[in-house]
């Protein structure tokens, strides 16, 4: 086992890495279904090799990943395998969380649902690739009533599931829900009965000081002509202007001023008022104070006022989760999840019109709420339920279907997405000898894609160019025998400081190249990039 010399979770194998093939993946027009301009994309195969599939394209795109991946439970399930030995399971989902993090926006989150199986080590396991200071929260979701147990022989009732939900950055903030918020805080009204005592000035500001018994505090309902009061304490004394104004200029001034005084400090505050009034300690011994803030100019300003409130950590969902059978058309049993469940996580984590994914689909719940609620979308599934399951549910929210969600967001259909197929390895042993070839399945296109994909290009045919990888750098792509003739033939639309990687299956030996042209040969060069024999645990 290698030593890294940090706090991480080990296990056997978890080192041992390969240099995955990024596989092309292949439209099947005749599954694709409705707006044949949809970016959606439903993938059949293995989810690591499309996760890998997705990178180039995909990479610092995806707003909100969520996945259910099998619980390694112990459980025979109808579709998947749950019963992976311990550090399988750990090293499949570590290969499938690093590409995740990569495909992830700066802004974006990850939310992984399981159950106390393998909760608590998949925590640790996020927060080697996320970093502990991204971790979010832990939501809890009811997912059965005692009495509803899967087992009745069990010793403990299986109610409550996890959702781990990690940010990508700092920079990723979660979408809170908005209550409707008047003045019912704004409820005191502040009345000067004589003059000030004295006036002074403090930190130049104007200050009137009014000594006990010259002012009242009134309390009445709540306007936006009235004053919440806040204590002058804690974190206060460092988050605004006026808790800076007491700490520097206000505590310890009872000595002086006396108990129980008011002071009205002029041009302070972001209120309709011109001032701000403060009161000191009001008994022997105290030393916080308080202040009476108007109510924000931008908050007059707004036709609505309003507040955010936190996310909840617990949802009860068990009647939800004991309905969802027939949600979508698609019944898949031992798993499956309610539309409102996945409609909570889009909610706070994504905004109309941004991508979310989920690598382990199930019956397509996911991509089903995200289509309904305007959200671009990848689904990747493995096995003959990606049509039997999935498309078939993604092909009714497509026409209209009103279960689930529907009804909620006013879903009437319309839309589309892309049916892939995950390719097969571009190179293959020779039945005869102990040699790679070109995959015979292949078209010289896709053979194209193939290399411009694990060398990180974008294929996209331009002159002589099968693809970039930035404004600098191109790649060409032959069968043609290459020699020098070849070579300058090809570059001389190259610009300056632009660079050329050639790719053949023969070429000249000892050619004399140009520095910023490159040339490898198919299939040996490739076999350098990546392994192509490499076999996935479904």
């Amino acid at each position: 086992m290698e030593k890294r010399g940090k706090l991480e979770l080990t296990w056997v194998g978890k080192y041992e890495e390969e240099k995955l093939e990024p596989r092309i993946l292949i439209e099947d027009k005749s599954k694709s279904y409705g707006d044949p301009d949809a970016e959606n994309m439903l993938i059949h195969g293995d989810n690591l090799f499309a996760l890998k599939a997705l990178e180039n394209d995909f990479a610092g795109k995806i707003k909100c990943v969520y996945i259910d991946p099998p619980y390694n439970t112990g459980s025979a399930f109808e579709y998947y395998d749950d019963n992976l030995e311990h550090s399988i399971w750990l090293g499949m989902m570590r290969e499938r969380l690093m590409i995740l993090h990569t495909l992830l926006d700066d802004d974006g989150f990850l939310c992984c649902h399981i159950d106390d199986s393998e909760g608590a080590y998949l925590k640790v396991l996020l927060d080697e690739i996320f970093g502990r200071q991204n971790y979010l929260t832990t939501i809890y979701i009811r997912v059965r009533y005692p009495e509803k147990t899967l087992k009745q022989d069990m010793a403990f009732h299986k109610e409550i599931e996890h959702i781990h939900v990690y940010r990508k950055s700092s920079n990723a903030q979660p979408i809170l829900d908005k209550v409707n918020s008047g003045f019912e805080k704004f409820v005191y009204r502040i009345e000067t009965l004589k003059d000030p005592t004295r006036t002074i000035e403090l930190g130049g500001k104007k200050v009137e000081i009014y000594n006990k018994g010259s002012y009242k505090i009134i309390e009445e309902e709540g306007s936006e002509y009235g004053l919440k009061e806040i204590w002058a304490s804690g974190t206060i004394l460092d988050g605004n202007s006026s808790g800076r104004f007491f700490r520097d200029y206000l505590t310890g001034r009872y000595e002086e001023d006396g108990l129980g005084v008011l002071y009205k400090v002029y041009g302070i505050g972001d209120d309709r008022y011109d001032y701000r009034f403060f009161t000191g300690p009001n008994r022997l011994g105290a030393t916080k104070g308080k202040y009476y803030q108007g109510v924000p100019l931008d908050k007059l300003n707004q036709e609505e006022l309003t507040k955010e409130i936190p996310i909840n950590g617990f949802f009860d969902y068990a009647a939800n989760f004991g309905n969802c059978r027939h949600e979508g058309g698609a019944e898949f049993r031992g798993g499956k999840k309610p539309e409102i469940l996945l409609k909570m996580i889009f909610s706070h984590f994504s905004k109309p019109g941004d991508w979310v994914l989920d690598s382990f689909l199930g019956s397509g719940s996911s991509a089903a709420v995200a289509h309904k609620m305007n959200r671009k979308w990848i689904g990747i599934e493995l096995g003959d339920h990606a049509y039997s399951l999935c498309k078939n549910r993604l092909d009714n929210v497509v026409s209209g279907e009103q279960t689930g969600i529907s009804k909620d967001v006013n879903w009437q259909g319309g839309g589309g997405y892309k049916f892939y197929e995950l390719a097969e390895p571009l190179l293959v042993k020779n039945s005869t000898l102990p040699i790679y070839q070109l995959n015979p399945t292949y078209t010289w296109d896709m053979v194209c894609e193939a290399i411009c994909k694990i060398e990180g290009f974008t294929y996209a045919l331009s002159g002589e160019f099968n693809g970039c990888s930035s404004e600098n750098r191109f790649i060409h792509i032959t069968e043609e025998f290459v020699n020098t003739k070849y070579v300058m033939s090809v570059m001389k639309t190259l610009g300056e400081r632009q660079s050329l990687l050639i790719y053949c299956k023969k070429n000249q030996a000892d050619m004399m190249l140009p520095e910023n042209v490159e040339v490898k040969k198919i299939p040996k060069d490739l076999l350098e990039k990546c392994n192509f024999e490499s076999e996935v645990q479904e």
